[in-house]
């Protein structure tokens, strides 16, 4: 039922008396009319006819506006928006990141037990998607209140956990073994040997369960859209500076990885703590990180038109260029939600009140940049687990990887 039908119906059931507001004197002024509308549409929405509901809330806006009616309307609008947005939208990006997921996991356990024939991937990649599917659709299905922040905890502890599997197993070499050679003519010399891959599939797989536990334990509590987007920015934040400071610290190597890993550990719990203390919106979290890459392509800039000789000087441009941003992406959004901005305003499809992850029915943004029914938008890019196909000394080998998409465009 579109708007307008929805909103002669309300205004048709007022006037035959199937609702029956309070008793009014003979010539009722607007803020009284309004009034009277915002009951009704208080009726509508607690039996659950949410739709007739907003067609009233806008009408009162448009038509009332000033009177404390449309205060009240403006208000319960902005309530179904952040909810619009954190509602459906998080079960259907569940189902999509669950049967990507399940894609995934089609490839990693015949991977983990290393198949080398083409058969037992092929049997996974048929089974992986819709046994993903399903399962995604049953976790949604017993969390009916789902909201994009809790379906981002989930999406993100499997995706993060992935992630720290692979690099905790290269970090500690897993499934490779030092040989050293003593009695050489040139001398005494160690090397690695050893094909690691089983291992690595399967770190990640233990590491992508252990994440997804922990999402939905965490899920199990209310989280806003700007704690989930804000925890996602964070970590990929956190392993920039991390990778940043170890490299000017002259680690290498496994110990530059691990600085990674724990830098983007460190991005991830502090983008969340800091945003539910400052109660960050959705759309705070992505203008900061903005702010981060504008800092970052600066200092990247830079380091073309100077040409520094230095490595390390070329690094800590763009590095604290990136800090710098972010720093003043903070400060410069500090009254950003303040202003009533919130979870609805943006820029691109965000800033025409429309969810933050599409019309209904609509797949979430999946990628940095997207660019879907003709507008622009930023989000916090979900890490996908991915494999690669790479010449090895017997042949094609499947490595684990993990990807992020900087951009999705749709137009249709």
């Amino acid at each position: 039922m579109n708007r307008s039908l929805t909103l002669l119906l309300a205004l048709a059931l007022l006037a035959f008396g199937l609702v029956r507001p309070a008793p009014a004197s003979a010539q009722l002024t607007p803020a009284d009319s309004a009034e009277v509308l915002l009951d009704a549409a208080s009726r509508f929405s607690a039996e659950g006819r949410g739709d007739i509901a907003q067609a009233l809330y806008r009408h009162i806006v448009q038509r009332f506006p000033g009177t404390p009616a449309a205060e009240a309307a403006r208000l319960r609008l902005g309530v179904a928006r952040v909810e619009g947005s954190g509602g459906g939208s998080g079960k259907v990006e569940l189902q999509v990141w669950s049967t990507l997921y399940g894609l995934w996991l089609g490839i990693a356990v015949p991977g983990a037990f290393g198949a080398d024939s083409s058969e037992p991937y092929g049997v996974g990649l048929l089974l992986g998607g819709p046994a993903g599917f399903v399962a995604g659709k049953a976790l949604a299905k017993s969390r009916p209140d789902l909201t994009i922040g809790q379906a981002r905890a989930i999406t993100l502890g499997g995706s993060w956990g992935t992630w720290q599997g692979w690099g905790w197993a290269e970090v500690f070499d897993l499934g490779k073994k030092t040989v050293c050679v003593t009695d050489a003519p040139w001398g005494s010399y160690c090397y690695e040997d050893g094909d690691s891959s089983e291992e690595k599939f399967a770190a990640m797989i233990v590491g992508g369960a252990a994440g997804i536990a922990a999402g939905a334990v965490l899920a199990r509590r209310p989280i806003t859209p700007g704690v989930a987007t804000s925890a996602n920015f964070g970590s990929l934040w956190g392993s920039w500076l991390g990778f940043g400071a170890g490299y000017l610290i002259d680690w290498e190597d496994d110990t530059l990885l691990a600085a990674t890993l724990l830098g983007g550990n460190a991005g991830l719990a502090a983008g969340a703590i800091k945003a539910h203390q400052w109660g960050m919106s959705r759309n705070r979290s992505r203008i900061v990180s903005i702010y981060g890459v504008i800092g970052g392509l600066a200092g990247a800039g830079i380091d073309l038109l100077a040409r520094p000789d230095d490595s390390k000087v070329a690094m800590a441009i763009p590095l604290a260029g990136s800090v710098l941003g972010l720093g003043l992406g903070v400060a410069n959004t500090r009254d950003y939600d303040a202003g009533g901005e919130g979870e609805g305003a943006g820029f691109g499809a965000a800033a025409s009140g429309a969810s933050q992850s599409g019309p209904a029915g609509a797949l979430p943004a999946t990628a940095l940049l997207n660019f879907a029914h003709g507008s622009w938008s930023v989000d916090a890019p979900l890490l996908l687990p991915r494999v690669v196909e790479m010449d090895g000394p017997r042949g094609t080998v499947r490595k684990p990887a993990l990807g992020v998409n900087l951009f999705s465009a749709r137009f249709f």
